[in-house]
Parts: structure tokens; sequence; C-alpha cells
């Protein structure tokens, strides 16, 4: 048999590596690598970039490709993901060297850039489960349904210790203590990175932000962290330790500053805590286009991310600058030739990723995989998610015993606009980089739905949006809560809810009707008139598709064990509110759910 002259020389570079540890087998695949190919591997384009200039990949030698904020593709199907992933992965070895190219994406509460996929509950829902057999159940479902389409590596999960309600990242964290965070995030680590990352199932975790950002003067994204070193490693570093020691082996930077100075550029924190003290051997990627806010000049910008310590730099796209992964090719060498980057430097960034691609098996494993791609959505993966869910909820209030409601009720009526809406009860980072209402996704169920689904006659179930045809003799479902948001858009100085979520409360409050509210949220809401008028008050985050897990805790097939992973102010003017405050008198405290149990408060 004759063999092709690419197809030989790919065998040649795979013995190689055989028989040797993956030490060895970096070093030699490093001394063939020129400047500019070691360059290749340290950048990361976004998809919106590369995909009119696929070719690009080959050109470059391109490390890395994410998909960010909206560059889904069009086809956003589980196979429609699949083809693409391998249409740009088979150009991978038509590179000199045939390394494999490491995709990333938000896959920050499941697959959710996927239409199809199961969507578990934000973090902060899944803080409120305080179960990290749960949180590690969900990641290893994310796993399994990414490599489904091919991506292999998850931006999650994000361990911010979230200090300020008012911070629209909130539900990105689980919670507002670090001993709740390290749990769960180290959890989730071993969620997605499973016994072995060279495993078929397995993905990359990404530990993010690094490090602060959930502890931002005013809660302002990308904002300022005004602290002292010793709150900084008391409150925001534990996650990175625990995360660590699980096995992670990338780490995001975050975009906020530590007193004035950016994190892109801190050497100290980079380098000489998370991977001197901390002893981290994976690889350090920026947040997208973060390096271009440290100076306006982008040489300057460079020479200070590479030499504080990044290994992989996401590269901006935008107008004016479509194909900005040029520049930063173009520049860095240029550096490295003016000898103000080292080699040295150069060299230690790009053994962390050749590691990483090695450790992940890609160089043997790069295409997806059929079995995997089949389960994307599966029932099986629906059911883990939809215990996430009714372990996440936490039972605020629960007069004169109204919950659970009884699956032979006369009549209930289910109220509110986002009783029967999915975008919403996913949030953000779903499909849209800032999520949507409407039926964004397919699969799952919404709250109107799961009730309809529990009771014994369907048609005691009313749906009555504005609550105007209930009457005294029923029993009322409210579900409420915030307009999807994402980074950058979802800062608020008034988290009161809606005047239109408190009118149909009220309403029917006048009629005489037993409310139970459910409150979809981010984060604490101002609550107050809602909570007065309602008799029973659930709060159920962000739970994703699987609304039958909100319908098992309204039904007692499952009672509720969730407890607050963050302390609920009374009023904005006690915003921020944390445990530990000298003056301390939330309107709920850090903790707190009640369970059926004659209403009990859990401890």
């Amino acid at each position: 048999m004759k063999l092709s002259a690419a197809f030989l020389s790919l065998l040649l570079v795979s013995a190689a590596f055989a028989g040797t540890g993956t030490d060895a087998a970096v070093t030699a695949l490093m001394k063939k690598m020129t400047l500019e190919e070691k360059i290749g591997q340290m950048t990361q384009v976004d998809y919106e970039a590369v995909k009119s200039s696929p070719k690009d990949i080959i050109t470059y030698s391109l490390g890395s490709i994410l998909w960010g904020g909206n560059s889904e593709i069009v086809d956003v199907t589980p196979r429609g993901w699949a083809e693409c992933y391998d249409s740009l992965q088979r150009l991978s070895e038509k590179t000199r060297l045939r390394v494999p190219i490491l995709f990333g994406i938000d896959a920050v509460h499941g697959h959710n850039n996927v239409n199809g996929a199961v969507i578990f509950p934000h973090n902060v829902g899944l803080g409120a489960s305080r179960d990290a057999a749960a949180v590690q159940k969900a990641a290893e479902v994310t796993a399994r349904e990414m490599r489904g389409t091919g991506v292999h590596w998850a931006f999650a999960p994000c361990v911010a210790v979230a200090r300020n309600e008012r911070w629209g990242r909130t539900y990105e964290s689980f919670g507002e203590e670090p001993d709740l965070v390290r749990k769960l995030g180290a959890a989730h680590v071993k969620g997605l990175q499973g016994a072995s990352l060279a495993g078929k199932n397995t993905a990359l975790a990404c530990v993010k932000h690094y490090v602060g950002d959930g502890g931002t003067t005013n809660g302002k994204d990308q904002g300022n962290t005004e602290v002292d070193e010793a709150t900084l490693r008391a409150l925001h570093l534990p996650g990175y330790i625990d995360a660590i020691e699980a096995g992670a082996l990338s780490v995001m930077v975050s975009y906020n500053s530590w007193n004035g100075n950016k994190m892109h550029g801190n050497r100290y924190l980079i380098t000489d805590v998370l991977k001197g003290e901390l002893k981290f051997r994976g690889l350090v990627v920026s947040d997208w286009s973060g390096i271009d806010q440290l100076s306006p000049n982008y040489a300057y910008a460079v020479e200070q991310s590479i030499n504080a310590g990044l290994d992989m730099v996401m590269i901006t796209t935008g107008p004016g600058r479509p194909n900005n992964y040029e520049t930063f090719i173009r520049t860095l060498a240029k550096l490295v030739k003016a000898k103000t980057v080292s080699m040295a430097r150069i060299d230690d960034a790009v053994r962390r990723i050749l590691t990483v691609k090695m450790e992940m098996g890609l160089f043997e494993s790069r295409y997806t995989d059929a079995a995997l791609l089949a389960e994307v959505g599966s029932p099986a993966h629906r059911d883990a998610a939809r215990d996430a869910v009714r372990r996440s909820l936490v039972l605020l209030k629960n007069q004169g015993g109204l919950l659970p409601l009884r699956a032979d009720a006369r009549r209930i009526v289910v109220a509110g606009r986002s009783a029967d809406d999915i975008g919403a009860q996913c949030g953000g980072w779903t499909i849209d980089w800032q999520g949507k209402r409407g039926p964004v996704v397919t699969g799952g169920t919404t709250v109107l739905q799961a009730v309809k689904r529990s009771v014994s006659n369907p048609s005691a179930v009313v749906h009555s949006p504005d609550g105007r045809l209930a009457d005294s003799g029923d029993v009322a479902v409210v579900v409420v809560g915030e307009d999807p948001y994402a980074e950058m858009f979802g800062d608020r100085e008034d988290l009161a809810l809606a005047p239109e979520d408190v009118a149909v409360v009220e309403r029917l409050a006048a009629k005489g009707v037993p409310t139970v509210v459910v409150l979809f949220s981010g984060r604490p809401m101002i609550i107050g008139p809602a909570l007065e008028k309602s008799a029973a008050f659930v709060a159920a985050w962000l739970p994703g598709t699987e609304g039958d897990g909100v319908a098992d805790v309204l039904f007692g097939r499952y009672a509720p064990t969730a407890k607050l992973p963050h302390s609920w102010p009374r009023s904005m003017k006690q915003v921020p509110v944390n445990v530990g405050d000298k003056q301390y008198d939330p309107l709920f405290p850090y903790g707190f759910g009640l369970t059926y149990d004659g209403a009990k408060a859990l401890k």
C-alpha cells in the first residue's frame, strides 16, 4: 500500500510521541516549531473573525478558536455544531505540524449555545442547592453534550464570590461566601474533567475570572476591586485553590482591576501567586479582548500581558479590525525579536498549551463522536437537570401551609408574564449572549406546562397572564422575574420587581386568591410588596429548561431543601449585604430556607 506524503508525515509525528511521557513529547514537538508557529498556538481567534477566512488556521497555525458572545454559527442544532467543529478541526491537519485546535465556548449552565441541549440552573441556583454531587453531575452532562458537538473546552466554572447584588454577573457565582464557592467550584471541575481529560466524554474546565471579579466597588462589571491583599486572598482566592487541587488546567483572567491595576497586566497575581505559589501548571487565557484594556498602545498591551503571564490571548473582533489576530501575531513576534518579551516566556506559554492538548488526547482523537452527539438533550440528561432544579428552589414563605399544592385542586390559575416563557426561565447565556424572552430553545418545559402535567385534570389549569380570570375560589401560581441579561448589561441600581409583575400579585390579593409567587432572578430582588401580598414565595433563580423541577416542589413530590446562597436585602439602601457585616439585618439571612415540615427553617 502506498502512503501519501501527508499521511506518512502524520505517522512520523505520532511516532515521535509514542512511548514517551508528555513532557518529552512536548519538548520534541517544540523543537520542530518556528517562533511564528509558537505564537500561533498562543492565539485564540473568535469564530466571527475566522469564519470568512478559515484557511488562516493553516497560514498562522492558530492554536485555538472560541465562540464568544453572539458569535454562534448559522445552524445551532447539535448536528450543525458538530459539522462546523469537524470542518474547522480538519484544517489543523493541514498545518505543518498537525497540532490540533483547542475549541472553547461559554458552556456556563449546560451546553447553552446549542438549540436542543439541556440547560441547567445558573450557578446561583446550584449554590442554593449546596449539593456538590448535583453540581458535579450537571457538569458531567454538560461535558458529554459538549463533546457530542466536538467542542471540548468550557469557560466554566465561574468561582467569583459575588458581594454586591447590583453586579450583573451575580448569577454566575455560587454565592457570597468563599467556602460555598470553593466546594461547588471544585465539584464542577471534577464533573467536566472526569477521571481523565483524555476521555471521550470529558471537557477541559476553565476557572474564572481571576481574581476578584465579584468584589468590585458598587458591583460594577469590569470595575475596580478595592480591598487589601489579605481580603483578596480570604474572599476571592480560595475558589482557585480548590479548583486547581481538583485538577483544573486552565484559568481565565478577569477584566476587573485590583486597586486600580488591571488584572490582565498583573504579573504578581498571575505569575508569582497563581503559577508560583499555587503551582498552577495549566494555561492562563485572557478574557475576550481583555488585553486591549491595558493601553491604547497595542504593542505595549501585548508586551505587558504576555510578560505578566498570559499564555493564550483571546483576540478581539469588531469594526475596523476583523482580523486582529494578524496584528497580534506580528506584534508579539516583533517584541520577541526586540527581546522585550523573552523566548523563555514564549516557550513557557507554548509548553503549557501543548501539554494541555496532549493530556486531553486531542492528538489521537480530535473529531466528534456520533454516539455522544445522539445524547444531546436526551431524557437522561433532562432528568439530571430536573433534579438540579428541584434541589435549587428556596422556599421563603409558606403562610397557612398553602404549599404543597394538591394535584386534585379544583382550579389553579397560572399567571405572570414568565409562566410560559422558557427564555425568561433560562436567563442569559442561552443561545443568545444576553438571552431573551420567548421560545429560545427546543426541549424542556415551562412552569405552565409543568403545572398542567402535575394535576389529575389538566383542564383545571387556567392560564391567565394578568390574573384577571382568577376568582377567590382558585389557587394561583404567579411567575415573575427579571428579563434575561448577561455581562455588561446586567448591572442594576434598582432591583425592585417590575411594576407589571407586582400588579398581577396585587390584583390576585384584592380578589382574595391564595397566591404562590415563583421568582425567576439571577440574584436577590427587592420583593416587599409581592412578598406581603402572597401566601407562599419561592426563589427559583434561573432554573433552565426543566420546569418540571419547579413543579416537583410546588406539588410536594420533592420537599424543598435549598438554602439562600446570598443574604436577601430589605431594600436597596441595604445593598450590599453579606453575612458577617457589622450591621446585619437582612430580610432573609444567608442560609435561610423553609421546608414543608411545619414550614420550619432549614439549618
